[in-house]
């Protein structure tokens, strides 16, 4: 029975490793697909804007559409009057341009946005605080509560913790001149990058995500995803999609889906750049990453059958497998950390020497394809300074393995039907004017134990020889250990303020 053990652990141990393959691999995918059409995309899209500006020159008003911008609110007492000035600040005629601060706080925040809006107001600013008596729907909801008093043909979306240039409107509005297209999307930027290695490692990941794999995606005529914030809509694809939807967290990434499989076209703007602010703690960090998470496989649930009934060719289906299932990455990242130490049992003999290198060859080839999408994104978007931002990549990495146990329970949440709220990242703002408490739970000790366990792991294979996992599993340790006792750290510093 023992024997039986071991030789399943150590099949399912070849297979976790040989399943993590096709997300590294994929990678090298979208890194070709950038380097093939990039700066054609680049080159199409400058073309679009200087048509559209000179025939749109700055203080016209004449033939510009009525944009509402929605900007939902809750308990965001740090951020709420950053994010609405600047909205009110956008550079567009004030009589066609309608602000709606969706607010549904229980806190100090209500009573922030009153004051702000009147002042605003006051400056000949059209803007509107709605709220709801029920929280019902999350952010979904507050958006589709919205949309009969949104005055927009175009309806424009920021969340709190994002800040948006003057001329952000201007700068989209040439890319919505095809009535086919029904969104354009900025890229994010970082207001607080430098503050922490927890902060660096994650615009390391998200300049991955806008600078390559969005750009590929859009350029190549695959299914991309809203962000949540910081693009145009047209009310009209909204609409036509069927409205926002609550059924999942990820509520954006649903719509666009949806929006696409009605033959709308997204298109996404690289260089156009809405600066945000990163969770800077490592408890709001993971409930980011959980909504998105669970939100993504809850979306695939929902829509994979669609999309594979669609005309759209094989290629696109694959990779929005790829995309809407790119979290199911972490369970296999904890199973190949659990299983390594029953698979070492297969240790005697070179025969099962070998089988471990090319596991962990596998495990290689699964790490450097997304380690090279990164530094390629830091090249592409900082020429300048590229070599010092990839000193973070190491960080992202290690978050990366830290988090995988949170991960992988919103992903089997999802896959089970376990149904769970909306959890709000907590913002800092430009000081710190309200400290919310972060859900406490259990993960870090999980994350401690993991990393004990990874550590005797580790031994275990570097006693019999077995040198090549080695450096898989100290990022395990290290990951596991430093995203765990900083969970614990957080969590212990907050109950004393309490």
């Amino acid at each position: 029975m023992v024997h039986w053990f071991f030789d399943i652990s150590f099949a399912l141990y070849l297979a976790v490793s040989a399943g993590l393959v096709f997300y590294g691999l994929n990678g090298y995918v979208l890194l070709g697909l950038f380097a093939r059409r990039a700066r054609e995309t680049l080159s199409r899209q400058k073309t679009v804007e200087e048509a559209w500006n000179h025939a749109h020159p700055p203080g016209a008003a004449a033939d510009l559409p009525v944009i509402t911008t929605q900007i939902p609110l809750y308990n965001e007492f740090n951020v709420a009057e950053r994010v609405i000035r600047a909205v009110a600040a956008l550079d567009y005629p004030k009589h066609l341009h309608q602000i709606q601060v969706l607010d549904d706080s229980t806190d100090e925040t209500r009573e922030l946005v009153d004051r702000i809006a009147e002042e605003i107001r006051a400056t000949g600013v059209w803007i509107d605080v709605l709220r709801r008596d029920v929280r019902q729907g999350y952010k979904a909801g507050a958006l589709a509560a919205a949309m009969p008093a949104a005055q927009g043909e175009l309806i424009a979306i920021f969340d709190s913790d994002f800040v948006p240039a003057a001329d952000f409107l201007r700068s989209l509005l040439p890319h919505l001149g095809d009535p086919q297209t029904g969104l354009a999307q900025a890229r994010w930027g970082h207001l607080n990058r430098e503050h922490s290695l927890l902060t660096g490692a994650q615009s390391v990941g998200i300049d991955g995500h806008f600078a390559i794999e969005q750009t590929a995606r859009s350029a190549n005529h695959l299914f991309l995803n809203f962000n949540g914030t910081a693009g145009i809509w047209r009310r009209r694809a909204i609409e036509d999609a069927g409205g926002w939807a609550a059924d999942t967290l990820t509520e954006d990434l649903d719509l666009s889906y949806r929006a696409q499989l009605r033959g709308w076209h997204l298109e996404y703007v690289s260089h156009v750049v809405v600066p945000a602010e990163l969770p800077d703690t490592y408890a709001a960090f993971k409930a980011q990453q959980f909504r998105w998470a669970k939100g993504s496989i809850q979306t695939a649930m929902k829509l994979l059958p669609g999309i594979f009934r669609s005309d759209r060719d094989f290629f696109a289906k694959l990779q929005s497998v790829f995309h809407l299932c790119h979290y199911c990455a972490h369970p296999l990242m904890l199973a190949v950390a659990l299983l390594a130490l029953p698979a070492a049992h297969h240790l005697d003999g070179a025969r099962d020497q070998r089988w471990f290198l090319v596991s962990a060859t596998l495990l290689l080839a699964s790490t450097l394809g997304p380690s090279a999408l990164y530094i390629t994104s830091q090249y592409h978007l900082y020429p300048e300074c590229w070599r010092r931002r990839i000193l973070m990549l190491p960080g992202l990495m290690l978050v990366g393995f830290g988090i995988c146990i949170s991960n992988t329970r919103a992903v089997f949440e999802a896959l089970l039907g376990i149904k769970s709220g909306f959890i709000r990242t907590p913002k800092r703002g430009a000081g710190v004017l309200k400290t919310y408490r972060p859900v406490a739970n259990r993960v870090p000790l999980l994350e401690i134990l993991a990393g004990l366990y990874c550590a005797v792991t580790a031994l275990v294979h570097g006693w019999s020889g077995n040198y090549a996992i080695l450096p898989f599993l100290t990022l395990y340790v290290v990951g596991f250990s430093l995203v765990g006792w900083s969970s614990l750290r957080e969590q212990l510093q907050t109950k004393r303020r309490v």
